[in-house]
C-alpha cells in the first residue's frame, strides 16, 4: 500500500474525513505541500480496495472495515496453504549461481495456485535472469524474480520439459532436449534475448534436480 494511503487510513481511525478538506488531510498526514489532486487519487484508491466508503451525495466518508471485502473473499477461498521451502536462486542464464540446497525460508502459497492437493516433493527456486522469459508453465512465463515450483520426485524428464539442471554444483533453469541422434543433451533457453544453449554429453557431471511444474509470479512493481 502506498505511504499516503497508509497515512490516510490511519487518519480515518481518529478523524471524520468527511469534515476535512483535501488540504486539511494533507496537513494532518504530515504532507502539507502535497497537491489536493494526489490526496483525492489515493482516497479513491482506498475506496476501490474496500478500505474506505465514500458517498459524495451524502457527503459521507468513513472507514469500511478492518478487512476489505476483496480480502475477506480471498481468505475464504484460500484456506489450504502450502509452506514450500525456498532452497536458493537459480540463474536462468549461464549456470553461474550456486544452487546447492540452501534453505532461505518458506513460500506461503495457495494449493490452488500450485495445482496440487499435497506439497510432497515440491520446492521453490527464485529465478534470476531472462533466458526463460518465453517459457510457459501452465500459461505463466518464468521471468526474473519469479518463483519456479519444482517437483523433485518427478524425474521422468522428457524432451521440452523445463527443469533445474545442476552443472558443477551450479544451477540453471532450462528446457531440456534429449538429442539422441547426436548423442547429446541440450539445455536450451526460451528467451526474447539471444542465449547460447548448453551442450552436454550423457556422461557429463550434471543432475536434473526436478521438473518445473508451476510458476508463482513476482507482483508487478516489486
Amino acid at each position: 500500500m502506498h505511504i499516503i494511503q497508509e497515512r490516510l487510513l490511519s487518519l480515518s481511525k481518529r478523524e471524520n474525513l468527511a469534515k476535512l478538506s483535501l488540504r486539511d488531510m494533507a496537513r494532518e498526514i504530515g504532507l502539507p505541500h502535497e497537491s489536493p489532486q494526489k490526496i483525492k487519487h489515493h482516497l479513491l484508491q482506498l475506496q476501490k480496495k474496500g478500505f474506505l466508503s465514500i458517498d459524495r451525495a451524502k457527503g459521507m466518508m468513513g472507514r469500511s472495515s478492518t478487512t476489505p471485502d476483496w480480502a475477506k473473499g480471498l481468505l475464504k477461498k484460500t484456506t489450504h496453504l502450502f509452506s514450500i521451502p525456498i532452497v536458493g536462486t537459480a540463474n536462468c542464464g549461464p549456470a553461474t549461481i550456486f544452487a546447492e540446497e540452501n534453505f532461505e525460508g518458506f513460500l506461503r502459497v495457495s494449493s490452488k495456485l500450485v495445482g496440487r492437493s499435497k506439497p510432497t516433493g515440491l520446492y521453490a527456486i527464485k529465478a534470476s535472469g531472462s533466458s526463460m522469459n518465453r517459457a510457459e508453465i501452465d500459461g505463466k512465463q518464468i521471468e526474473d524474480g519469479d518463483y519456479a515450483i519444482l517437483d523433485k520426485n518427478d524425474l521422468n524428464v522428457r524432451t521440452n520439459d523445463v527443469v533445474l539442471a545442476i552443472i558443477d554444483n551450479k544451477g540453471t533453469i532450462k528446457r531440456v532436449i534429449n538429442d539422441r541422434e547426436h548423442g547429446q543433451i541440450v539445455l536450451k533457453a526460451d528467451s526474447s534475448f539471444d542465449y547460447e544453449p548448453i551442450h552436454l554429453h550423457p556422461d557429463d557431471d550434471f543432475t536434473i534436480s526436478g521438473k518445473v511444474v508451476r510458476v508463482i509470479k513476482k507482483p508487478k512493481g516489486q
